[in-house]
């Protein structure tokens, strides 16, 4: 049986999450962190009948009870330091939360190894995501140019979104994109360009009508490939690939980015 806590109980995914866990005959729902309902039941936070389990305001206070996975859906401002406690009480951890840049995966990678637990974040734990980026790291081998778009709700107030800093950061280890003008010699505003992240321009739309998505535009002379996700209002996809993650978070060391990590997609 896998102890889970969720931070963020009560959030989008977090909802719906929790039910799940308590229905999963491997695993337990141990703790569930909302500073919102701090001192409910998580059934009288939900609306479900029968969840009795009380909800903690911090991550301190709910792995005071005997953790495995600490399962983060929380806020930018807060995630790394709920990955950090985790880590230093053993507790291996599922980062769905974005805003976390690559000087702060290193630090986790750093303390996850120091304490010989786990850590898997994925900007987004749909699968069709997850293949997103599989693609994308293909077609990088033969298609020498790309750009990203990152779509969101006009409320998301991170930019570029944790799912599109993850498909930059697998691109970055198949090789650099070429780009025939550099950004710095654009002439007018570089900053039409985009964001420079690992290499890759990306151009961030938040407006109203949108929920998730990304694509990955790549060209090559006389041709073109598009592939991109999107993500509906619903949380079940994310569900069933958190799930996946705290089930294969113990079988290693240190930290991992992508649940495509973990997942047979030879």
């Amino acid at each position: 049986m896998i102890r889970i806590c969720v931070a963020g109980a009560t959030g989008w995914v977090g909802r719906s999450l929790a039910p799940a866990i308590v229905a999963a005959p491997d695993l337990e729902l141990v703790g569930a962190v909302s500073r919102a309902a701090r001192g409910k039941t998580l059934g009288e936070a939900l609306g479900i009948p029968g969840l009795p389990l009380r909800v903690s305001g911090t991550v301190a206070e709910a792995l005071v009870a005997e953790t495995d996975v600490l399962i983060d859906y929380t806020n930018p401002e807060g995630v790394k330091a709920n990955v950090l406690q985790a880590i230093d009480r053993k507790v291996r951890v599922v980062i769905g939360t974005s805003g976390l840049d690559d000087k702060d995966f290193a630090e986790i990678d750093e303390a996850a190894r120091r304490h010989g637990v786990g850590v898997l974040a994925a900007g987004n734990f749909a699968i069709s995501a997850v293949l997103l980026q599989h693609f994308a790291a293909i077609a990088a081998r033969y298609m020498p140019s790309w750009e990203v778009i990152d779509y969101s709700d006009a409320g998301k107030p991170d930019a570029p979104s944790g799912t599109t800093r993850e498909i930059v950061h697998r691109l970055s280890k198949v090789r650099a994109p070429e780009v025939a003008i550099p950004i710095g010699e654009t002439q007018g505003s570089p900053e039409a360009r985009g964001l420079t992240l690992n290499g890759t321009q990306i151009h961030s739309i938040r407006l109203p009508g949108y929920v998730i998505a990304a694509e990955v535009i790549f060209g090559k002379p006389n041709e073109r490939l598009s592939l991109r996700y999107d993500g509906g209002s619903g949380a079940e996809p994310y569900v069933d690939g958190t799930l996946l993650a705290a089930r294969r978070v113990g079988g290693f060391v240190g930290l991992r980015r992508g649940l495509d990590q973990v997942l047979d997609l030879v």
